[in-house]
Formats: structure tokens, sequence, C-alpha cells
């Protein structure tokens, strides 16, 4: 519908002559100037076009035309719209072929609220009721063309070009039910692959994101039906007819983005899996309806009620409250929902969410209830992510699983926890902020700790120390649960390395800092001799000189042959269990066969040197003395393959 109207009188077809000549005519009216100053503009215009030759019989016939003449033309323009008169033959007033009855209209409208404001109209009361009448039918067919034009150029969500402008976010940790260390083992993939598939962030969504929800064309036609009905003092059911129409539109949005009207009981009672999905949905969604639906519909409203503040105050505020409650019931319903590990990183998403468009909603939304469950929400998600936080660490606190890992590899607590805390670096500053306010009493064993670095990290870095000591408390605990001390260690180590490997390679190891590596560090090279010592003390034992003297009797070499004896045996049943014994990272595998060769190799080279003779000149020597320092360097690299073996195959040295 276009912006500008003709008067009444001019219809559609009095030939161009009288649409120009009734133009001029409309033009100087509207200036309200006095009848001589029209006279004068009047006659200016005749000189500049031909047509207006006849601009003397217009004006001689001005005056001749009373106000009652008008309002009777304008009175009859709208009952001819009026649905009761002709319901067979009703068209849109926005149709192609209504365009000069649509101006038309609009201009009847205009001329009777015009005369209503005259005195002389007010003084009769039976014309005042019959314009009255007719605002009031006009009124009820502009709300029909309002509702009409909105629908009809109501655009489609593209979610698709919507969902290309932000990162899909991929799925979260696998459900634990009850015990944790039943989900541990899902983690194993991961690091064989060196891939991380259970859980990624969602990228921000992009500035320049914007999208029309209605077409551009249909928006000056909505503007001057609506200015007509506010003029009218139909404000009410103007903003009724935009807010419902509008309303359903942002619920079909909704349903676009995958977000489905669920009560808290409801999404309380649905599995983690489904629920996961849901939530990623509703991340996404606040994002998109925040940040480009709600600052759509605001530039709409403020279009279509342009210079009407109160207005279109009302009128977008009661548009979107019901959509942004039924986001923030989902967030609620999360909030109060049962805390569990697997749900803290899609809480906190949901928590970011809120919390960056929360300024935008400020923004646009001036209804006080509105904001305040938003920063309701907002906080009870915070308060969620806290709860289940310490739930987590809790739950690592008291892990108590009796079977214990075969080999002495990598537990799955290890693996769970790790990667979990390198997720949860991504949180930094939301945790930081959160914690701050929630401050833990645990804290206070860092600060009993007099180490100075503990005091100048961050309120999560203090909060993961504390949780990956809890972890090695845990592992120390299940490390007895070994019968083989020499195994606790290679437990241990196996374990300590994962922890400090997970650290160095992630943003962890700036949050903790070089100083905690450097202890680990230290720990596990402990953990290394406490093994060396618990693991090659006995056969080392064999080899000292103690007791053996340096004489040729009997005696000696029964004491020698003995200690040879005892060596292989030794030696024997160590290769044969601690093949099977795993230790995963190369490095450190190496590392440890280069440090029990250091001990072994050379004191069984030496104690061969001083007494081999002694046996070998004797019967049955091969019987003793079995291997050289060879063999059992080449042996010592079988060690922690994780595949056991025996020596009943091996190269013995021959007599």
């Amino acid at each position: 519908m276009a912006s500008t109207t003709t008067g009444i009188n001019s219809g559609g077809g009095g030939g161009g002559e009288d649409r120009v000549l009734a133009t001029a005519q409309q033009i100087v009216k509207s200036l309200n100037t006095p009848k001589e100053v029209r006279e004068d503009m009047l006659l200016i215009f005749s000189s500049f076009d031909n047509r207006l030759s006849n601009i003397t019989n217009l004006i001689d016939g001005e005056d001749s035309v009373t106000e009652e003449d008008r309002f009777d033309a304008a009175e009859k323009v709208i009952l001819r719209w009026d649905s009761s008169f002709l319901e067979a033959s009703r068209r849109s007033l926005n149709s192609e072929d209504s365009r000069n009855e649509a101006h038309e209209f609009l201009s009847a409208i205009d001329e009777i609220l015009n005369l209503m404001d005259g005195l002389s109209v007010r003084s009769d009361s039976d014309v005042v009721d019959r314009a009255e009448n007719a605002i009031q039918l006009a009124m009820s067919r502009l709300e029909d063309e309002f509702r009409l034009v909105m629908i009809r150029n109501t655009v489609p969500l593209d979610s698709e070009c919507l969902y290309g402008s932000i990162r899909r976010t991929a799925l979260s940790f696998p459900v634990n039910d009850g015990e944790i260390y039943e989900g541990f083992e899902s983690f194993s993939e991961e690091d064989r692959s060196g891939t991380q598939p259970y859980h990624e962030r969602g990228a921000s969504l992009g500035d320049d994101v914007s999208v029309d929800l209605i077409d551009p064309k249909a928006v000056d036609e909505l503007k001057e039906i609506a200015s007509r009905m506010l003029r009218s003092g139909y404000e009410k059911e103007c903003v009724q007819v935009y807010s419902s129409v509008r309303r359903d539109a942002l619920d079909e949005c909704l349903a676009i983005l995958g977000i489905e009207k669920l009560s808290i009981e409801e999404v309380q009672r649905i599995e983690w899996n489904s629920l996961d999905e849901k939530m990623k949905r509703w991340i996404q969604a606040v994002k998109i309806f925040v940040k480009v639906i709600l600052s759509g519909e605001k530039c709409l409203c403020d279009q279509i009620f342009s210079g009407l503040d109160d207005t279109k105050e009302i009128c977008f505020n009661e548009t979107v409250k019901g959509c942004v409650m039924q986001l923030l019931n989902f967030g609620e319903a999360v909030a109060i929902g049962k805390r569990s590990p697997e749900k803290l990183f899609r809480i906190l998403d949901m928590y970011d969410a809120i919390n960056n468009g929360l300024p935008f909603l400020e923004e646009m939304v001036t209804d006080d209830l509105v904001i305040a469950e938003a920063k309701g929400v907002l906080t009870g998600l915070g308060e969620a992510a806290i709860g289940t936080f310490v739930e987590f660490e809790n739950a690592v606190q008291s892990e108590t699983s009796k079977k214990p890992m075969q080999c002495g590899d990598i537990h799955p607590l290890t693996r769970y926890v790790m990667n979990y805390v390198k997720l949860i670096v991504d949180y930094s500053d939301t945790l930081n902020l959160l914690l701050d306010n929630n401050p833990d009493d645990g804290c206070d064993t860092l600060q009993n700790d007099n180490d100075n670095d503990n005091f100048r990290l961050s309120p999560l870095a203090r909060r993961l120390v504390l949780l990956i000591s809890s972890l090695q408390s845990n592992l120390e605990e299940k490390s007895r649960l070994y019968e083989d001390t020499a195994l606790q260690y290679v437990f241990l180590i196996n374990n300590s390395l994962y922890v400090v490997q997970k650290v160095k390679g992630s943003d962890l190891g700036e949050l903790l800092g070089d100083n905690w590596v450097r202890k680990r560090r230290g720990q596990i090279r402990q953990y290394a001799t406490s093994y060396l010592r618990a693991s090659w003390s006995k056969p080392l034992s064999f080899l000292r000189d103690e007791g053996i003297g340096v004489s040729s009797s009997n005696a000696s070499k029964v004491t020698l042959k003995e200690r040879f004896k005892n060596f292989n045996a030794c030696f024997e049943d160590i290769y044969r269990v601690q093949t099977a014994w795993k230790v995963p990272d190369a490095q450190l595998r190496e590392e440890l066969r280069i440090s029990i060769s250091e001990k072994v190799i050379p004191a069984y080279r030496a104690f061969l040197g001083r007494f081999g003779n002694l046996v070998e000149s004797g019967r049955h020597a091969g019987k003793y003395i079995k291997y050289t320092a060879e063999d059992l360097e080449s042996f010592l690299l079988d060690l922690f393959e994780g595949t056991p073996r025996v020596l009943h195959h091996m190269r013995r040295k021959s007599s």
C-alpha cells in the first residue's frame, strides 16, 4: 500500500487531468493556508502545467463543498467496503486491482478523522454518531487487513542459513548413572585415535547475521494501517492483532529451531542422551533467537510504530514475552534438575548463552518480569554448574572400584578425569567468575601447603590442583589392590605420567604452571626408584660378594652355584611376570628398561667376571651360568610390552 493517498472524490477513473487537479487541490488544502494564499498558489501551479487551465473553476468550486458534503462522500466510501454490504464481492485492500480504492478508503478515514476534530461537526450529535460508526466499521476492516498483510508477508525462517552461521556442537559425556566408573571405558578410544569426539563448544554467532521477518515491501502498508488505527483510538486492537500474529510467527521460529513446548516436569523426566540433544538445540536457539530474531522483531516493531514509543514498547513486550519465557522455562528445568558430571559442559554452554544474550535482551525488552526471570535462570544455571562441578569432585574422591587394572595400565578413572579437566579449561573465564563468587572451604588445603605458587593461581586452577590431588590419592589407594609391590609403582608411574602429559599437552599447563609439572615429574622419578628397589633388590642381592670369600674351596663353589642359580630363577620369574605388565608410553618404557639395565647388567657382568671361572671349572657349569650379560640386556627389551613370556626358549651359554 503506497504511503501517499489521493482525495476521496478522485476515485480511480476520472482521467489524468482530473487526478492532477485533485492532487493540486489536496496539496494546497493540506497546508491550511487562507483562501487568498491558496488561490495564489493554485494560479502559480497553472503556469507550470496547461492541464491546470481550469484552475479558476476549481477555486470557485472549492468553497461550495461543505464539511457535510465531504463527510457524506467519505462515509459512502467506508460503507462501500463494509463487509455487511459487500460480503459477496469482498476484496483485499492491498490486492493489485484495489490500489486506487485502497487509497480512496484510507483518504476517507483521514477525512472523517479530520472532520471529527472540527467544532462544527462536534456540535451535531447525529453527524458525530455517524462518524463514530463509520470509523468503527473502518477500523474493523483495517484490523482484518492488518492481520492479513502480516500473515501473507511473513517470511519463513531459513534455519539452514542460520545454522550455517553457527558451528554445531558435538556430543558431550556419556551417561553415568550411579558409580562414575561405569562410564570410564568410553574414553579409551580418545587416547588411541588422538581425537576428541565427545564434546566441542559451539562458536558465537556472527554480528552480521540478520533476517527479514516480514517482506520489506509490506512494512509501509502496515505502518499506514497502524497509524490510522492508533489515531482512531484503536491502539489496543492494533497491538492485539500485531502481537497475536507475530507471536504465532515467533512460535514457528522456535519450532524450526527445534525447541519444543515442555513443562519443567517433562524436562526432568527426559533421559540424558535425549536431554543432551535438546540442550544443544536450546543453546543454538538462544543465540539465534536473541541476537537475530528478537533483534529483527524489534526493528520491525520500531518501523511499523515509528514515533510511538509507548505503543511499540508495549507491542514488542507482548509479542516476545511468551517465546522468551518458553526458552527460560527449559533453562530453569535444567538448572533445578538432577546433577551429574556429564551435564556440566552443556550447563556451562547454557549459562554462557544466556549471559551473552542478556545485555541484548535488556536493551530490547522492558518488561521487568521477563528480565528478572532471565537473571534468575542465569543465576540458577550458574549454581547448577558449580554444584555439578562439586559433584564431580566428590565422585573422584569417592570412586571405590575394587577391580585392579590388568598389567598396571592407565586406569579409566584417570582417563576420564583428565579428559574432563581438559574440557573444563575451555570454560576458564566462566568458571573463574562463578568460583570467585562461590569459594570452597577445600581450598584451605592449598593455603596450608606453604607453596607460594598456589596463591598466584586462579580460582579454577586452585580447584583443579585439588581435584588432581584427589585423583592421585584415589590412585594410590587403587595401587594397593595389587599384591606385587613393584606393580603398584608401575601402575602409579603410568597414571602419573598420563596426568602430566595431559597437562603439558593442553592449556592446563599454562593454567597450573611449570612448577606444578616439575613437582609431578619428580614424583614419577620417586615412583621409578621405588619400583627398582621393590623389583630388583632381590636378584641383585645374589650378586654381592658378602659370604663368598676368595678361596676355591668346595664350600665357596657351592655358595656361588647357589647364587647363580637363585639369580637365574629370580630373573626368569621377573621376566615372566613383567613382560606381561604394560607401560603404554614408549619413552617411559625405554627409560625404565635403561634404568634396570644400568643397575643389573654391570652388577651381573662384574659378578660373573670375578666368580664365573670358579663355577665353569666344575661339572654342569651351564646349569648355573645360563646367560651372558648381553643375553640379559636383550631380555630386558621384552619387559612392559603387555605380552607374558617365559625363558625356556632362550639361548643358553654353553659350558
